[in-house]
């Protein structure tokens, strides 16, 4: 599965994520542009999946019809450390999230 990293996830918690292709926000060239912007980029660039910890996504941004999926991650913060606990159960959600659905994973 093909992920988008949000630039507000550390990008070494893809290593933790094996078995799918992850680019980070800034390695797809989307660094400073919007939640919409970047879904529809994504979304265009062949992305199924955005990963994001922005708790607020699912109601700010339309997904209906949408054929990227969000996966919303669920943390104590940002760090490294508080996420990789985390990375099982992201797997978990990964092998049966579908295109325009919004799912949560963690704490």
């Amino acid at each position: 599965m093909r992920i988008l990293i949000d630039e507000c996830i550390p990008r070494k918690l893809k290593m933790s994520l094996h078995g799918h292709e992850c680019k980070t926000v800034p390695e797809a060239s989307l660094s400073g542009k919007k939640n919409g912007e970047v879904l529809a980029i994504a979304e265009s660039q062949g992305f199924e999946v955005f990963l994001t910890l922005d708790q607020g996504v699912e109601y700010e941004q339309n997904l209906g019809g949408r054929r990227i999926a969000v996966l919303i991650l669920r943390a104590k913060s940002n760090r490294l450390a508080d996420l990789l606990p985390h990375a099982p159960a992201c797997l978990s959600v990964l092998r049966s999230i579908k295109p325009g659905q919004v799912v949560k994973a963690g704490a």
